[in-house]
């Protein structure tokens, strides 16, 4: 009895609660939005896709449903032929549903991730907290920072440098130039250390062009590096210190002195999990080497 008990458990799905693998799980060659939140998980991933869905509606306009058959075209199929096909358009209509927005479990505590599909996570955030800022609207009660990621690869010294040489051309390699800063935050994660990290992408950044220059106060460009467990996430984002860091709570905030600038925007702006500081900050003129700490 109590073999046959369990063999019936196992069929049916009696360890359905344990975690799927595989596309529910933060992985390699993602993309999208890495979204920190204060002990609401469930709730920090409702008022994503309620904000996510509604700036994409504005940028790309709606999700459009899936196409299903004309009748004249169901009518010359046989019952079975008709039956394959349904299931095959329910499958295609749910796979479409979520087209552009999937939550993944992302690996650590108050931590959620959106995977996005056929959209710029970069273009989609920077445009909701642009709004934000102009009409200091509190659209979120749970969320705290949004960052778009559009790169991920493995969280190991090796293979971050080969994705980060050719990632971060797009923005640094010469005749380009910018003056930037280095974010890295890492999460359930000791594949690489902080200080190795930032010396290896400020190295990287000073080969593709000596002239990028860091700036710690108000940069051009932030490179946010976010590690969970074996996954290095990776975006480069601007407005970085105007829009407090990203962080939704702040960036909607009015603020209490106008003449407040960017070194006073970034020293005000604060949260829990990432208490962003300089810590080092080393140029050579002789060979372009920048080295920026940013926690």
């Amino acid at each position: 009895m109590s073999d046959t008990r369990k063999r019936s458990r196992k069929r049916f799905g009696g360890h359905a609660h344990k975690k799927q693998k595989g596309s529910r799980e933060l992985e390699v060659g993602a993309q999208g939005v890495l979204i920190t939140c204060n002990m609401n998980e469930r709730k920090c991933t409702s008022e994503a896709f309620s904000l996510l869905n509604e700036y994409a509606d504005a940028l790309y306009g709606p999700e459009q449903p899936t196409d299903s058959l004309s009748e004249d075209e169901e009518a010359d199929e046989d019952a079975e032929a008709a039956l394959k096909k349904e299931v095959s358009q329910i499958q295609l209509s749910m796979k479409t549903h979520q087209q552009r927005f999937t939550a993944v479990d992302s690996g650590a505590n108050n931590v959620v991730f959106i995977r996005t599909h056929g959209v710029d996570p970069e273009k989609l955030v920077h445009h909701i907290l642009s709004d934000l800022h102009q009409t200091k609207k509190r659209k979120s009660r749970v969320i705290l920072r949004m960052l778009p990621v559009s790169g991920t690869c493995r969280a190991f010294p090796e293979d971050m440098e080969k994705f980060l040489s050719e990632y971060l051309e797009r923005w640094f390699k010469a005749p380009l130039r910018a003056t930037y800063q280095i974010c890295f935050k890492a999460r359930n994660s000791s594949h690489s250390k902080r200080d190795d990290v930032i010396k290896a992408v400020a190295g990287l950044v000073g080969k593709m062009n000596p002239l990028n220059k860091v700036d710690l106060t108000n940069p051009e460009l932030s490179i946010i590096i976010e590690i969970i467990k074996s996954v290095c996430c990776v975006s480069v984002v601007t407005d970085y210190t105007l829009f407090r860091k990203y962080n939704l709570q702040e960036v909607a905030k009015e603020p209490t002195n106008q003449s407040t600038g960017p070194q006073e925007a970034a020293n005000q702006t604060q949260e829990h999990e990432c208490g962003e500081r300089a810590e080092g900050d080393d140029v050579s003129s002789g060979n372009g080497r920048k080295e920026a700490e940013l926690e």
